[in-house]
């Protein structure tokens, strides 16, 4: 089948386009894997057009006096929800520049949303409980992840050719906590590994 869409491009003059997996392998300055990293590439190919999905709830909870979870990577326009699982109330907020917004007190078992229009990251916070700090993450690009324990990661389905991999995390120093870099994908796949000095204050509200 690939040998007969090769063959259909070739006489229509189109470049067949090779799909393929790279892999991020995320670490601080002493070699230790980093967690809640979020992995994001832009092929200079541009991103497809239409709504961004994933596979993963749009959802962060208020459970335990804490945001859970830490990190959420949402697509550009989507709605968040925010549902109260504590005996408590809470006030969501952020300042972040693009999605500020404010959800006044509600209690248990009750549910808010909130629509973020901006690609950014969101700090978001509790008005009565100062511990309480998470970040979503929005982002305009499908090819989007969040590393784990490991601080590794698998994007599959990108194109090959010239791409900007850009990874962000609220204690990575540097601007916008952000490190970008640019790397060519391979058709038969690429891995990157990702250092930097994950040692500095949580970004704020």
């Amino acid at each position: 089948m690939k040998i007969v869409s090769a063959f259909i491009a070739a006489l229509i003059g189109v470049s067949p386009v090779v799909a393929a997996d790279l892999t991020v392998s995320v670490r601080d300055s002493a070699g230790r894997p980093v967690r809640d990293a979020v992995v994001t590439v832009h092929p200079a190919s541009g991103v497809p057009r239409g709504p961004i999905r994933f596979g993963w709830p749009l959802r962060v909870s208020q459970q335990n006096v804490q945001f859970d979870p830490y990190v959420l990577i949402a697509p550009v326009g989507a709605s968040v929800s925010f549902p109260n699982l504590d005996r408590v109330r809470h006030h969501v907020y952020s300042f972040s520049r693009g999605n500020r917004f404010e959800i006044e007190l509600f209690g248990r078992d009750e549910t808010r949303s909130r629509a973020f229009t901006t690609a950014g990251t969101v700090a978001l916070g509790c008005n009565i409980h100062d511990q309480m700090l998470a970040y979503v993450k929005v982002v305009d690009t499908p090819w989007a992840t969040r590393t784990g324990a490991t601080g590794d990661v698998t994007i599959p389905g990108l194109p090959a050719g010239g791409a900007t991999l850009r990874v962000w995390h609220p204690r990575l120093s540097g601007r916008g906590n952000e490190i970008a870099t640019i790397y060519t994908q391979a058709a038969t796949g690429s891995r990157q590994i990702i250092t930097g000095d994950f040692s500095g204050r949580a970004a704020v509200r």
